[in-house]
């Protein structure tokens, strides 16, 4: 999502005679596009930006910019202005389209700093930087509220762009010719189209994709095991243009943890699920997203995210350590996990994953 984004920013710079720059040193202006997942991420955003107090101070016409996720946070982007009060811009996510009238104004001797909810535009330029594959958001923000997650408060209420402006985009993308595939993005693609006027399933828009014509591959992420339906398993399976992999974010596999997540579906659900995929979609690459660590998690709960993993046996995981996030409600919960537990945790999850895919490979 954060790369499509800097994609929007750069094709906005492109439209004002900018041009992209090698290294740091010869920029007219250099944008932070900051994610807020996790807080290492944060971590790396502050010590660039600070990085940049010498250069600013050799070059007083120098543009500094950060938005995004972590500077949506208005407590987050109050810090970042009074500890580097040399940056000249800080917006939210919902305020790139405006980027240009923001990048005026600091050339007219002002500093910017604004947060606010928009909606989703189609007008915004793009420099495409992926290679053969074409980025299309489908919706923006999530309705969830995973405990452990900031990007409802970041990104907002999900918000479904019209099927028709989707396709619209998606045939100007193929008569590029550019493009061998298309992946479509959304915080839970899943749930698409449910806030339309007129609801469209995910299912519905992906068959609707593979009706254009012309040669090319779509994929999408990220899926939310709660709505992933029957009627899109069957969709994958028989659409030869969309690709046969699914990223399926389980996050635990301890039915007390998920229920703390707020991830409402279980253990048992979950399997289901996968089995479903397995059997309408015997070749379907399946990858997941696992937390370890989170509040109050025993290790006996942790053994079941690792029995979940044997079971299902994914062609590769991401294994995270919970990160509290301010303002979130696990942040808040007692019986947060030692940083050497989750560690430990960490590195069991993933030497399991190292050994399944070794036994994987050989067979």
């Amino acid at each position: 999502m954060n790369v499509h984004e800097s994609e929007k920013i750069a094709g906005i710079l492109e439209q004002m005679g900018y041009e992209c720059g090698q290294d740091r040193e010869s920029a007219d202006i250099i944008v932070f596009n900051t994610c807020a997942i996790r807080e290492g991420a944060e971590d790396r955003v502050f010590g660039n930006v600070g990085a940049l107090k010498k250069q600013k101070k050799r070059n007083k016409d120098l543009i500094v910019v950060v938005c995004g996720c972590m500077t949506q946070k208005e407590k987050t982007a109050k810090y970042l202005l009074k500890t580097f009060p040399f940056v000249d811009i800080v917006i939210g996510t919902f305020n790139v389209a405006n980027l240009k009238e923001y990048i005026e104004k600091v050339k007219e001797g002002r500093q910017l700093s604004l947060w606010q909810e928009g909606e989703i535009d189609e007008t915004l330029p793009y420099k495409r930087t992926s290679g053969d594959n074409a980025w299309v958001n489908i919706m923006q923000g999530c309705n969830n509220f995973c405990t452990y997650c900031i990007v409802p408060y970041v990104r907002g209420r999900e918000k479904s762009r019209q099927e028709e402006a989707i396709l619209c985009e998606i045939k100007k993308i193929i008569a590029e010719g550019k493009y061998k595939k298309i992946t479509l993005l959304g915080q839970n693609v899943n749930s698409y189209g449910k806030d339309l006027e007129k609801p469209v399933t995910f299912a519905k828009l992906l068959s609707d994709i593979c009706r254009l014509e012309g040669e090319f591959k779509v994929s999408f992420m990220t899926s939310h095991p709660k709505d992933l339906t029957d009627e899109l398993i069957d969709t994958i399976a028989k659409e030869d243009k969309v690709e046969k992999y699914i990223h399926l974010p389980a996050q635990s596999g301890n039915n007390r943890v998920l229920k703390l997540m707020n991830r409402r579906y279980t253990r048992e659900h979950y399997l289901e699920i996968i089995r479903k995929i397995r059997e309408k979609i015997p070749s379907c690459r399946i990858t997941s997203d696992y937390i370890v660590g989170f509040p109050t998690e025993t290790e006996e709960e942790f053994m079941d995210t690792m029995s979940l993993v044997e079971a299902v046996r994914y062609d590769s995981i991401f294994a995270f350590m919970y990160s509290p996030r301010e303002g979130t409600v696990a942040a808040k919960m007692e019986g947060q996990v030692p940083e050497e537990v989750k560690h430990e945790r960490v590195n069991k999850l993933l030497a399991l994953e190292k050994r399944i895919q070794k036994e994987d490979n050989k067979s």
